[in-house]
């Protein structure tokens, strides 16, 4: 008989000072002897949005891993809540000011802060955006199955990529967002087409006054409660379409509709004729475990 493998891992709510709230992420610490079938097994069993796996170098600081991402489905280059989350965990009690996550777009930094009596703050920098094409309303709104008259006439349909390319969707109001519903096998159908990964829906109409939008992030794994990626994609939609300014922090609200509320933290920086973006927020230590194999 085999030996068995133990593979300990932890799950994070990601976007959330508060436990049960944000989006869940489960951290593989160590993936090392995990073939990719058996880590697209283990997404799966976790059956969370996105799972991680460590994958420490012999000798290489921890400051600077490489990291996998897998939802239930497939592998991505890049996500938002994972990164973060997975930042949090690289960094444990150390103090460090900044981890470096090395994922398949290339390294990203997180930048943590810690001020009395608040919770630790992360800041990833991501790529620098990719401004693809301008959408046909009357072409979304068909893929949507919704009336036109329910995107916003006065901002765009862009897709934007930070590492992964999500096309903004801008609906007319709250109450828009709230009852959405489309056929994902129909909207999937026009994304292929059209170069976005997943739509990201947003409105200017929030629930917190404090937020700058709404959001919601429906995919084949139903809705996500926060999507860190989609939200550094939506950060420079909003500096180019003037909806925030350069330099200016805008809190994204998401996952209210999914009962985990999110509150995402954007900043995007004009760089000569580019932009800098910065997504960031808290995250909590929920659940430890191990899986024996």
């Amino acid at each position: 008989m085999k030996e068995k493998r133990h593979f300990p891992f932890v799950q994070w709510d990601v976007f959330s000072a508060r436990p049960l709230e944000g989006n869940a992420l489960a951290v593989f610490l160590d993936g090392r002897g995990l073939s990719d079938a058996e880590m697209q097994a283990l997404a799966r069993e976790m059956n969370l949005a996105e799972t991680t796996f460590i994958l420490p170098a012999a000798g290489a600081p921890r400051a600077s891993t490489r990291v996998r991402i897998f939802t239930v489905s497939e592998e991505l280059p890049f996500a938002g809540h994972p990164t973060l989350g997975t930042a949090f965990v690289l960094r444990g009690d150390s103090g460090a000011d900044e981890v470096q996550l090395e994922l398949t777009v290339g390294t990203i930094p997180v930048r943590f802060t810690d001020l009395p009596g608040e919770p630790t703050y992360g800041e990833m920098r991501q790529r620098d955006p990719d401004f693809g094409p301008l959408h046909s309303r009357d072409d979304v709104a068909g893929a949507l199955g919704c009336p036109v008259d329910d995107l916003d006439p006065n901002l765009p349909v862009q897709t934007v990529s930070t590492g992964l390319p999500f096309t903004i969707v801008p609906l007319r109001s709250l109450e828009i967002a709230r009852r959405l519903e489309f056929s994902y096998s129909r909207a999937a159908t026009y994304l292929e087409r059209s170069a976005g990964k997943f739509f990201y829906f947003v409105c200017r109409e929030t629930v917190d006054p404090k937020a700058r939008l709404h959001a919601r992030m429906i995919f084949y794994n139903g809705e996500d409660p926060a999507t860190g990626s989609a939200a550094g994609c939506a950060c420079a939609w909003m500096l180019a379409h003037r909806v925030a300014q350069s330099g200016e922090q805008a809190l994204i609200e998401q996952g209210i509709e999914a009962g985990r509320p999110s509150r995402i933290f954007v900043r995007g920086e004009r760089n000569g004729s580019g932009m800098k973006v910065h997504v960031g927020g808290n995250a909590v230590p929920v659940l430890r475990g191990e899986v024996q194999l």
